[in-house]
């Protein structure tokens, strides 16, 4: 599927990286409604109604780029479970409130999306922070990173029983969640492997450990994982799913040409693990939960000799969790998934306003451009169904 703001499809990587062409912006309104959870027909379009959601894994970085992408998810989500990978990553409570104040600022005026603040974790956590982070009242998770997983993973943790024991001991005592990117980083362990490898080795005996301690694996990709999280104690062991690994497999990292607006990290798997992961989620089970892992980089930083992983699915995530469910047969679980699973299991109240889906086509904007460049969406070009909007 094309990603550019060109009819550039099939052209080899290095010629897509030179083309910077205009591009159209979407906006959508900000305002709240209430409704029925429901599914309406009028006339000959459908609307699904649904509590608002959250979402359980969001980037929204820093700077410039804070400021062009926090809008998008608070046009749609009424909190966010934000990581900590910035340059220097969040690793103190007091990094957060600031970091947190510097999102309150960004948003646009009126909105009322609240930011839901990590701790990056790393040899050196100390348990006192977790206290802190505790008492503060706008922390509500550790992100585990092992060391070179993913972007701005240099930090993180290069032995996790070895010197982390003692701050996940302390984590499981003020029930506070372990944000786990579930992956080993060894160079021998192929890149499609390292899921199943990190289950195997690291956390499949840290449950055994401290089977107290609250896990969420975040963005599972494989059969392995579903297997796994279903496997574990409900209520102490869930898992976020991004609406690339339902919609995306392996293959549309290449179709048509090297696509690096489909690369992200953990990549995107075999169909046979797409399909356990769609047939997980539309089955109503409570372990599961929305996270879009949405993740921007500037055009050129995707298009170029070392291209960054992330897919940014803000702007379009929940039109396409709607369509999975949809084809799933399962609309009828889709705000179980996006609105409830998530909230009950950090033990936070689920939100009162409403949502509007619209059965309405579009076209997602080839990309959205700022003054310090562009910024590719997911399914960029592409036809969707399922609008939100607010009355």
């Amino acid at each position: 599927m094309s990603q550019n703001c060109s009819n550039s499809r099939g052209l080899a990587f290095g010629m897509i990286k030179t083309l910077v062409l205009p591009c159209k912006a979407l906006k959508f309104p900000s305002a709240k409604f209430e409704g029925s959870n429901q599914l309406q027909h009028k006339g000959t379009k459908m609307e699904l109604t649904i509590t608002r959601p959250d979402d359980w894994h969001l980037h929204l970085r820093d700077g410039e780029l804070l400021q062009a992408v926090v809008p998008h998810s608070a046009s749609h989500f009424a909190r966010g479970i934000v990581m900590p990978n910035l340059k220097p990553p969040i690793t103190t409570t007091a990094a957060a409130v600031s970091y947190r104040e510097s999102i309150l600022k960004a948003l646009p005026a009126g909105s009322d999306f609240t930011p839901l603040m990590t701790l990056y974790l790393t040899d050196t956590t100390n348990p006192n922070e977790i206290k802190l982070a505790k008492r503060s009242g706008v922390v509500y998770a550790v992100k585990l990173y092992p060391a070179g997983a993913t972007t701005n993973s240099q930090d993180g943790v290069t032995d996790l029983f070895g010197k982390c024991l003692p701050v996940l001991e302390e984590m499981a005592q003020q029930n506070m969640p372990l944000l786990v990117h579930g992956e080993v980083t060894d160079a021998d362990v192929d890149v499609f492997d390292r899921e199943k490898v990190f289950i195997d080795t690291v956390l499949r005996p840290l449950i055994q450990r401290l089977p107290q301690l609250k896990v969420v694996m975040e963005h599972v990709t494989t059969k392995d994982a579903v297997k796994f999280v279903e496997s574990c104690k409900e209520g102490f062991v869930a898992a976020t799913v991004t609406p690339q690994h339902l919609l995306l497999n392996r293959n549309s990292l290449f179709q048509g040409g090297l696509q690096p607006h489909n690369y992200c990290l953990p990549v995107l798997k075999r169909e046979i693990h797409r399909q356990a992961i769609v047939s997980a989620v539309t089955s109503g089970s409570k372990r599961f939960f929305i996270g879009t892992d949405s993740a921007p980089h500037e055009r050129r930083r995707k298009e170029s000799s070392c291209g960054c992983a992330g897919i940014y699915s803000a702007p379009v995530a929940l039109s396409l969790y709607a369509k999975v469910f949809e084809e799933a047969g399962a609309l009828d679980k889709l705000e179980a998934f996006v609105s409830f699973n998530g909230p009950d299991f950090y033990g936070l109240p689920r939100n009162t306003s409403k949502i509007k889906l619209s059965k309405t086509s579009f076209k997602v904007p080839d990309c959205f451009s700022f003054p310090f460049g562009e910024i590719i969406p997911m399914f960029a070009g592409e036809t969707l169904e399922w609008q939100p909007s607010f009355n």
